[in-house]
């Protein structure tokens, strides 16, 4: 009880106003032609074993005297895309895409619904699967053969993510939130799972505190709770995004400290026991003492406790596609992103990610005890 005193004490604090970030984009993306390209492009990639994780290998028990699964043949790994086979690549990069506001035009930190529902659209098409934060920080992404795994991030914690509308005495999601969206193109393509990541603000205002509060958008301050549990609930992963969307630079490794404790706080007010493993730093800025964004703690005067929070991997708000899990430079401590507003397109990153490079995406060779090597 009194955590959820504490956070709804602290529900009046301002956001700072937003400001505009300049994103570098790549230039426009150009097709080649498979036939063009070198021959060593199509050969069969070679396997290294792939990191066994504890929990699966409890979970999942090799059987006795039981030869591991052999790889699928050459010609069922590689898929089609518009140069030619997609040749297994578990070293390649991957897209953590990051929307702030679903609402009904573009602008800054805005996509409108289409345009969101065309991004999803795109991403199945093109051989995108969607993955947890977990998976990437313990190698245990599942991905089927020939397709690449995405991070959905969404930052800010908007009601336009997450709305709830009453009927007949029942919250039910609303459809047009991005969440209701998301839900219902996964309802339509069965083969998409619901993952992904809300970097949350708790006690921000313009209904910002736990997708709204206090009657803006029409939502209700009780309401906040369950829709964080309810994403729980689902599948998708929670992530701290600051107490009220702090600029961490500006501020004493003291206040640092209580912005991220409190954020991990209020998470586990609304979902006990939920261990918080990322962070989104607000407009991409580092505290001065940088350790304090991995880990810390903040000593509670009220309930005469520390309470600590450890962030395993955080979030820069651009920088293209990541690396791979496997990559020996993959660094979940600065983890750069693909942010989706305004005049920044989807495509753009996907078609530099289809050519051979150093943005060359990963692909899945369909095989979970190996890491395919181009």
């Amino acid at each position: 009880m009194a955590r959820r005193q504490l956070l709804i004490r602290y529900c009046t604090v301002r956001t700072t106003p937003r400001v505009s970030i300049l994103i570098q984009t790549m230039g426009a993306a150009v097709l080649v032609a498979s036939a063009l390209l070198p021959a060593t492009a199509h050969a069969r990639p070679r396997g290294i074993p792939r990191p066994e994780h504890p929990e699966r290998a409890k979970a999942q028990p090799a059987a006795p005297n039981k030869a591991p699964p052999a790889k699928a043949p050459s010609a069922k790994v590689h898929s089609t895309t518009p140069t030619g086979p997609r040749v297994p690549n578990e070293l390649g990069r991957i897209p953590i895409v990051e929307w702030h506001q679903v609402v009904a035009a573009d602008g800054t930190y805005k996509v409108s619904r289409e345009r969101f529902r065309a991004e999803l659209r795109e991403l199945h098409a093109r051989g995108y699967v969607p993955v947890n934060l977990s998976e990437l920080l313990d190698k245990t992404m599942d991905v089927p053969v020939g397709k690449t795994p995405v991070l959905f991030t969404f930052d800010d914690a908007s009601p336009s993510q997450f709305r709830y509308l009453e009927r007949n005495g029942t919250l039910v999601v609303d459809p047009t939130s991005a969440v209701g969206l998301l839900l219902d193109f996964i309802k339509g393509h069965p083969d998409w799972k619901a993952k992904g990541l809300f970097c949350l603000l708790p006690a921000a205002e313009a209904g910002h505190a736990f997708f709204g509060d206090k009657g803006i958008d029409g939502q209700k301050t009780e309401w906040r709770f369950k829709k964080v549990q309810f994403l729980a609930q689902q599948g998708f992963e929670l992530c701290n995004h600051t107490l009220w969307h702090a600029k961490l630079n500006k501020y004493s490794g003291a206040v640092v400290q209580e912005q991220l404790a409190r954020g991990a706080m209020a998470i586990d007010s609304a979902v006990p026991g939920y261990r918080v493993r990322g962070l989104a730093l607000p407009y991409g800025l580092w505290p001065k003492n940088r350790a304090l964004a991995f880990k810390g703690s903040w000593y509670d005067t009220k309930s005469k406790r520390s309470m600590h929070y450890h962030h395993e991997a955080v979030f820069q708000v651009s920088g293209g596609p990541a690396r791979s899990p496997f990559d020996p430079e993959f660094n979940p401590k600065s983890l750069p992103r693909v942010p989706l507003q305004g005049g920044t397109k989807l495509s753009t990153t996907l078609d530099q990610m289809d050519k051979p490079g150093a943005w060359a995406r990963y692909v899945s060779d369909g095989n979970r005890n190996t890491v395919a090597k181009p």
